[in-house]
């Protein structure tokens, strides 16, 4: 009797214990080979632009009407809208429709030579810095976008001889 008692007393706890491990239970005989789940996959691609240009060269002027192109390329994310602006330039007192080349350090009394910029090859519409008035604009689709500057100096600007420069900052806004 004491052995029948030892194992009722034990019983319970083996059958337990079996439920415990899974050994009774029958999703251990449902299992798969190979084991499977699955996962999320996400990624937030941000509108981004970048933006390169080539130096414009008027080369040299001899008094007569001097043209050049320079070009901006602009790249940015698939159907991101931009806009492209074209500062003022370094010149002392130059405006984006003064445009003024420095025959050394930009400052009072240094000589100058006016130039202009454009967004046309006609000439005739002034590439500046305000948005909506005359900033030149686009649509991005994940390629390079070349824009061309139409610069020029005006005929009859007989200046003090020398190397004149200039640097314009463009500026994308998107």
């Amino acid at each position: 009797m004491k052995y029948w008692n030892a194992v009722k007393s034990v019983l319970p706890a083996v059958v337990l214990g079996f439920l415990t491990l899974g050994l009774a239970s029958t999703s251990a005989v449902a299992q798969t080979d190979p084991a499977t789940t699955t996962f999320g996959v996400s990624a937030v691609v941000l509108k981004d632009c970048i933006v390169s240009a080539t130096a414009l060269q008027f080369g040299n002027y001899t008094g007569a009407v001097n043209n050049a192109t320079s070009t901006i390329t602009v790249t940015c994310t698939n159907t991101t809208g931009y806009t492209v602006g074209l500062s003022a330039g370094t010149g002392y007192q130059a405006t984006v429709t003064n445009r003024l080349m420095s025959n050394g350090t930009p400052g009072a009394g240094t000589p100058t030579l006016p130039y202009a910029l454009y967004s046309n090859s006609g000439m005739t519409t002034n590439w500046g810095n305000t948005s909506a008035t005359n900033w030149v604009s686009g649509t991005g689709n994940g390629t390079a976008q070349a824009l061309p500057v139409y610069g020029q100096v005006a005929a009859g600007l007989y200046v003090t001889p020398g190397t004149y420069t200039d640097t314009i900052t463009a500026t994308v806004t998107y």
